[in-house]
């Protein structure tokens, strides 16, 4: 029987995976042995400390339910979930970044008609949304869908919502002949990720505000171009530089243009204040090679 020590043991595990037959396997688990070992031997953690990690995954899978994601939300304040966005979504210049998907993407949103109200009946201040899809040269994509999702003008998500069964501030739509769309939802406010889990107890322990910066979701794709899950944050919003998920790209703040009460874009006459936001949504053909890193 061999006896390991704390620096060859390390070896030994290595060496179990001998007989594996996938590789990809192989090559992902024996990276996260060496730094999982290569960790704990560099800050010589406490079998008090590594009992406590472990109670702190177990809470964290207990917490999670068909409607919350606390191991999602735990990769994303650690930056896991833009590091591994970022890995898998090289662009070249121009193209529209990417952003995290996050836990309250909800499948199945109704297809509206361009110019629908996605935010029927939610509270927030209006706005309404346009621009283009096109190509890196500027051509239009028509028949593009944008599958479109945000909380409400409270950051609230509806599925956050108690009793909550129908969707809210959701709704695909596709470009016309020459790419352009055209939505009223509202104009998104910044908001808390959930702090009554594991990981808000993590951030207070860290020292650090739960806040997202306000956004709103889009799943952009058409045939033939690789499809963009992607966020737009409003510009001047007070945590654009310390959002907590780090998904924040210069490239995707846009300016909300507020408007006094009178005719919106669509004809319609509002009686309260709105907004205005305008953004071009530039996809990449699917035989784009992704760039180096």
């Amino acid at each position: 029987m061999s006896q390991f020590t704390e620096t060859s043991i390390t070896d030994a595990v290595l060496a179990r995976f001998a007989e594996c037959g996938d590789d990809r396997f192989r090559t992902i688990m024996t990276s996260l042995v060496r730094h999982m070992h290569d960790f704990v031997r560099e800050v010589e953690l406490t079998e008090a400390e590594w009992m406590a990690g472990i109670q702190f995954l177990t809470a964290t899978g207990q917490t999670c339910t068909d409607k919350r994601q606390e191991f999602i939300l735990l990769s994303d304040t650690l930056g896991v979930s833009m590091l591994v966005d970022a890995v898998n979504n090289r662009k070249p210049a121009g193209a529209l970044e990417s952003a995290v998907q996050g836990p309250y993407y909800w499948e199945g949103a109704p297809e509206r008609p361009l110019g629908a109200n996605l935010a029927e009946g939610v509270k927030g201040e209006p706005a309404f949304y346009s621009g283009r899809v096109v190509t890196l040269d500027g051509t239009p994509v028509a028949g593009a869908l944008l599958d479109v999702w945000s909380g409400d003008g409270e950051g609230n998500y509806d599925m956050q919502l108690p009793g909550q069964t129908e969707m809210l501030a959701r709704g695909k739509l596709r470009t016309d002949a020459e790419g352009r769309y055209w939505f009223r939802s509202i104009r998104p406010a910044s908001y808390p990720v959930p702090v009554d889990g594991p990981v808000g107890a993590m951030l207070n322990r860290m020292g650090r505000h739960p806040f997202r910066p306000g956004h709103i979701h889009m799943i952009v794709s058409a045939p033939g171009f690789q499809p963009v899950t992607t966020q737009l944050f409003v510009a001047g919003d007070p945590y654009l530089d310390s959002d907590a998920v780090f998904g924040v790209k210069d490239s995707l703040v846009i300016d909300f243009k507020r408007h006094e009460p009178g005719p919106a874009p669509t004809g319609e006459v509002m009686d309260v204040p709105f907004h205005t936001a305008e953004y071009d949504f530039v996809l990449c053909p699917v035989r784009e090679a992704a760039l180096p890193a």
